[in-house]
Parts: C-alpha cells; structure tokens; sequence
C-alpha cells in the first residue's frame, strides 16, 4: 500500500470546513477518514471506525475536553463532521475504574455523555478509542492484517514481522472488556504504532491524523510484503460449466425461495462474483472444508453468517444440480437451527433466532454469490465475500487460515449492539422483485421504472437507445442497471434478459412497453410499413415474453407480465390502423399468456393509456391532432370525461397497480381519464 495522504488536498478540507464553522482537527479526522473507507482492502460498507481527542464548547461556552468519535450508521468513504459526535471526555475515562459494565449500561453512559442528544450513537468500541491516550485513532479490518491475524500462532508471528512496533490483544468482544485489555497492553509498552486484535482487526495511532494514517498504510505493507513473499498454492484444477451463470442464478434464486418458511423473506436479489481469485477459491477440491471454518472477522457475521452454502459444479444437467442445491439448503437451514439451539442455550437463553437462510452462496464453476432483500444488502454480503476469499487464500498461503470458533461468532452474530447496525428501515412492497421495462428511456418507460424503485424493486431498464437506457437508469440510483436492446431482435433480447439474470439472479416483473405508432390510411399503407408496425407492437413483445416466461418458470416464483397495449386496441382512430390492428394482436397475445401460464403463477395484466406525452404522441403531434378537432392543445389533451390531462406518472401507477394484484390475470386497465368507446366490453 501507499499513502494517499495530499497535504495540499487536506489543507483545502481543513478551509472548506472552517466557513462551515467546523475546527481542524474535525475537517482532518474527516480527511483520513475518508482515505481510510475508500480503500476496500482496508474497510468495507461500514466496519472500522475513528476518532480524535479535541475540544468543544458545552451550553455554558467553556471549552471541554471531547471524543469525537464515528458514529454508528455512518461509512467512513463518504463521512462528514456530523459523522464524529463530540462524547464528553471524563465521564467515559470514569468507567474505566468498574470492575463490570454491560453492554447495555455502556451505550447508555455514551449516549448519556454526548454533547448533542440527536447524534447518532457513537461506535461499540468508543471506550477503546477513549481509554488510549492518543490524539488520533484509526481501526480497521485490513484484509493483509487479519490473514496474520487468523493464523495458529498469529502472535508469534507479528511479534516477528513488527518486533515492538505492535502489540497483540487476544480476541474479546468489543466493549468494555476489550477496552480495558487493550488500554492495560497500550500502558505497559512505550512508542507503540498499533495494536493488533487477534482474529479482529488493527488499531494505530498518532498524535497527529496524518501520522496515524501513515502508520496504518505502513504496518498494513508490512503484511502485505510478507504475504507477497509466500509460495504460491498450487492451482486448482480449472472447470468449465455446462450451463452459464444467466440459467444458473435463476435455479438457485428459485430454490431459496422454496426453501424459505412463511416467516422468513421468500424473494432474494443476487449479486455474483467471479474474478480469477473467487474462482480460484470455488474451483479448488478444498473448497467445503475452507468454507466451513468460519469469517475472517466476526464483524462479517451479521453479512455474511457464518460460512456461505457451497454447491458443486451445475453441469449440463441443470434439473439433477437444482434437486442437489435443495437438499444442500435443506441441510444448512437444519445445521443453522442446531447451531442456533446450542448456542442459544450456552448464552443462557433470551434470544430470537434469525432466518437460517445463507447469505453467500458458493458454486463450483460459477462463483461467489451475495444474497440480500435488495441489490444493496447483495453487494454488501458479496463485497464481504469476496473479500473472504482473498483472507482466506493468503492465509492459506502463509500457513492456515484459523478464524474464531462458532461460539464467538454466536456471540457476535446475536449480539444487540450489532444487530442494530442492520437497521430497521421500512421495507417496499416490491422488496426483492427484479423489474425489466423495455422502451424503459421513453416518457412512460422512465416514469414507470423510478415508479416500481420507489416500491423497492431493482430495476433493469432496456431501450435502443444507449443514451436514453443511461439516462433513465441514473435517475434511479448507481444500482439500476442499462442496456441496450432492439426489441425486435430476439437474439437481443435474450442477451439482454441474460445480463439483467447475471446482474440480479433473475426476473419478477417484466413491462413490456416499447413502441411507435405508424401512420397513414391502411389502404395506403405500404406492406413494409405495415409488418414494422407488427414487428415492433406484437411479436417483440412476444420476444420479450417468451424471454421472461422461460426464466420466471426456471424461478418456480411465478411472475407478472404487463404489456403498454393502447387504447387503439379497443377503440382504434383514423391513420392509425397499422398501429391499432397491431396492438388489437397484441391484446389477444395477453389473453393467451393469462390462459396458459396461470398454472406457472404468472400473471399477465395489460395497460391501455391515451394521449400521453412521450416519443410517440410528440408536441407536433398534439398541436397537429388538437387543430384537426378544432381545439387548444390542452383541451385536447384533457379530451376525457374526467376532463384532465393524463400523465406518464398515472399510466407508470397503473403497471405498479397490475403488478401487486395478486388475484388478478388476464385484465385491462384503462389510464385514459374516461373514454366511452374504448372502455373494455
């Protein structure tokens, strides 16, 4: 590792922050931070945490002597000032006379002591960053730091590496006990850099925020020259799949869900990953053994449990491989529930157990995979995975990777203080569905695709154009995902269904929506114009349903189709009879989904909207139309018996509307603000 350190940079912080009223040593504590949670090898989504020792006035104006110290639900990468509340200092060194403190007790002193009671709860390990007498303090997870610090004689070997530069603390959970080992172990040993927490992580420290930043990037070289020095393991035996990840990733997201009981989340998003080191790791013969061990830190526990579920190779025979996968989760959930009951019972009872159901999965041939109720929660739980594996390949590498025995992790799994760092946030109706909306860069499309991410579905958007997919896509958020695809190309289509199942494990929700109307008298109408209107408003949308309906049934979770079917299909107009007989098809072709995909679970809804503004009924058109009847722009456009203009976000409510009507298969829903002659009969 290097430095990052730019003092330029950190100077420009430390201004920034002063006409915001905030001190230099908070802009500075933010500055190496934010280095700090940058780097995934030193910190993932949350874990870690830093403080400074500084001052601050109180409600009498007198300057008193403050922890500023990261806040719980904070990330380092991304910290502001806020992110560090000011805990008054002499009350927390107080308690490190008692003899005891709980859990419980210790956040309550903590909170007690803050210097505003909106701030967020300061970190588990405050009372470590306060007992030791450093200005600045650092802790992180540092992937070369924990494989040392997962070995048999882990501390044997640091005391070689480092000689007195560091000093070992034997693993204690975090919280008053570990404060008080760790502060004792600090006392005793003059111009220490840092303190290693076996089996946990490292502290350093400095009197400066640079100077303890510049340690940790030090000791963490150190380990990682030692590591690069170790031989090589002897590679694993290269495997190539029969069936590609695309028809994998929908098997398993099947199997979780009818492995799941009525009280555990029954619809997962996956996140895969398959770099050469995963791979190297799923592919080795050793693989069921290495996973069984455990996490690298029990930080990772509530992300991850405590050992992923390894399935074997997928073959060609991909019905044999989904019988195998659902007898292997049948033996992880009853392994998870003996594990919860012994342990349960050795902490003396009061606890709740959690789902059993893995959090990472490991296949053969294919690779690591993270499991969450979202794409966040999935990236989290594969970040963490992955760097899982590259811990326990190092470690493997300098000796044998030994991490923490199943009661510690119990422990730390269970424990409430970390339970609280997962949140208890409000969970969206579509939580765990996988949308795909084609023609998703249009007016409708866009307005459709952020309708069904606010109810908490991912959100896969297809278009021809590249520019309009992006622009919709970061609309969203940096989780939905863009692609090009012509509709009318079933090759393109599949490859594209084939990214969003690589991407997110498969599909829930499709809408098929992309469109254009042609004009012209039908009579008129040239062949070629008029099999282009066919080739775009039916049979794409009957590649796109052949595409989704072949993985919805591989899930065995049912679905939903929606198709955008206008109200030309009911109530066709002049010139535009390409445009309507085509649509008229494509109601037929909703029917006969409903009729024979019902027994899949799949429900298939259409829309009918009228006079939308999009790509299709443009600004000229509308004036164009309006002239014609011999009315205003927006008389027309309110030309219903509501009398009001409808809207792309109306038509977007409708398809969430479809989707979460579990009981209905086979119906229109008309968005056209009242029109008589293409109401449904």
């Amino acid at each position: 590792m290097k430095s990052l350190w730019d003092e330029p940079a950190a100077r420009a912080m430390v201004k920034a922050y002063a006409a915001e009223g905030v001190g230099e040593d908070i802009a500075l504590r933010t500055y190496s931070a934010r280095l700090l949670g940058a780097d995934p090898r030193l910190v993932l989504h949350g874990g870690g945490n830093t403080s400074v020792k500084t001052s601050a006035g109180d409600l009498y104006g007198e300057e008193i002597a403050v922890l500023c110290v990261k806040g719980s639900g904070w990330d380092l990468a991304a910290i502001e000032p806020a992110g560090h509340p000011a805990v008054r200092l002499a009350p927390l060194l107080r308690l490190r006379a008692l003899e005891a403190l709980s859990d419980e007790d210790m956040v309550n002193a903590q909170r007690q002591s803050l210097l505003q009671s909106l701030s967020p709860t300061p970190s588990v390990e405050t009372l470590l960053h306060a007992f030791i007498g450093e200005k600045f303090i650092d802790h992180t997870h540092a992937v070369a730091l924990l494989v040392l610090a997962n070995q048999p004689d882990a501390g044997a070997l640091i005391a070689r590496l480092y000689g007195r530069r560091v000093a070992c603390v034997a693993y204690v959970m975090p919280g008053f006990d570990l404060a008080k080992r760790a502060a004792a172990i600090f006392d005793a040993q003059v111009g220490l850099e840092g303190l290693v927490l076996l089996n946990h992580g490292l502290f350093t420290f400095g009197a400066t925020a640079r100077q303890s930043y510049e340690r940790m990037i030090d000791l963490v070289s150190v380990a990682e020259d030692y590591l690069a020095a170790r031989p090589p393991l002897a590679p694993a035996p290269r495997r190539s799949t029969g069936a590609p990840a695309a028809e994998v990733l929908p098997l398993l997201r099947g199997v979780l869900s009818q492995g799941a009981q009525a009280s555990w989340p029954s619809r997962w998003v996956l996140d895969l990953r398959a770099d050469h080191e995963v791979m190297r790791l799923v592919d080795d013969a050793r693989l069921a053994e290495w996973a069984a061990r455990g996490v690298a830190t029990p930080d990772h526990v509530i992300r991850t449990k405590r050992y992923p579920l390894v399935l074997g190779e997928p073959g060609g025979d991909l019905r044999g491989w989904r019988d195998k996968a659902r007898a292997a989760l049948a033996a992880y959930i009853a392994d998870y529930q003996d594990y919860f009951s012994r342990n349960a019972a050795r902490a003396g009872g009061g606890k709740t157990q959690l789902d059993p159901l893995p959090r990472v999965v490991a296949i053969s041939g294919v690779g690591l995979i993270g499991i969450g109720r979202n794409a966040a929660e999935a990236a989290i739980a594969a970040d963490v995975a992955q760097s899982w594996a590259t811990t326990l390949l190092a470690a493997e590498r300098a000796g044998r990777f030994t991490p923490l025995g199943e009661a510690d992790t119990f422990d730390m799994e269970y424990w409430s203080l970390e339970q609280a760092k997962l949140g208890k946030s409000a969970r969206g109706r579509l939580e765990g569905c996988v949308a795909v909306i084609t023609g998703g860069g249009g007016a409708i499309g866009a307005a459709t695709a952020q309708a069904f991410a606010r109810e908490g579905a991912q959100i896969a958007i297809l278009d021809n154009s590249e520019g309009a997919a992006v622009t919709a896509a970061q609309a969203i958020d940096a989780r939905a995902l863009a692609l090009v695809c012509d509709v009318t190309d079933p090759a393109s289509v599949e490859d594209a269904f084939a990214a969003v199942c690589r991407r997110f494990g498969g599909v829930d929700v499709v809408v098929s929506n992309a469109g254009a109307a042609t004009t012209g008298m039908i009579a008129d109408l040239p062949a070629a114009d008029l099999r282009a209107s066919f080739e775009l408003n039916f049979f794409a949308h009957q590649a796109v349903a052949q595409a989704a309906v072949r993985i919805m049934r591989a899930q065995n979770m049912g679905g939903v189709l929606l198709f955008n079917a206008s109200k030309q299909a009911l109530n066709p107009g002049a010139d535009f009879g390409a445009y309507g007989a085509a649509k008229a098809a494509l109601l037929a072709l909703v029917r006969q989904y409903a009729l024979e995909h019902g027994a899949d679970g799949i429900r298939v809804n259409a829309v009918n909207p009228d006079r939308i503004r999009s790509g299709l009924l443009t600004k000229a058109m509308i004036a164009s139309r309006a002239a014609a009847r011999g009315v205003d722009e927006a008389t027309y456009m309110a030309g219903n018996l509501l009398g009001e203009e409808v809207t792309a976000e109306d038509v977007a409510q409708a398809f969430v509307f479809a989707a979460l009507m579990r009981r209905t298969t086979g119906a229109v829903i008309t968005v056209d603000g009242g029109n008589v002659a293409a109401m449904v009969r």
